[in-house]
């Protein structure tokens, strides 16, 4: 999980630390440190169905947006 970035030859330390922020961010390591910090009950199987269509329902919309 550990993210590295090395310096390139005549590369500033902004752009360094600027790469770096990026790298974070594509990887999306922050926001799973941030989910995990406090314990969260599983989900039910009512929340979990409740979810899944509602995730269907807003892909078949962005589907049919897509062509407009």
């Amino acid at each position: 999980m550990a993210i590295k970035v090395i310096r390139n030859p005549k590369e500033s330390v902004e752009r360094l630390v600027a790469r770096f922020n990026k790298k974070v961010q594509s990887s999306r390591l922050l926001v799973e440190l941030k989910s995990r910090r406090y314990f969260k009950r599983p989900l039910r199987k009512r929340q979990v169905r409740a979810a899944a269509m509602m995730r269907q329902h807003y892909r078949a919309q962005r589907e049919k947006m897509k062509y407009y």
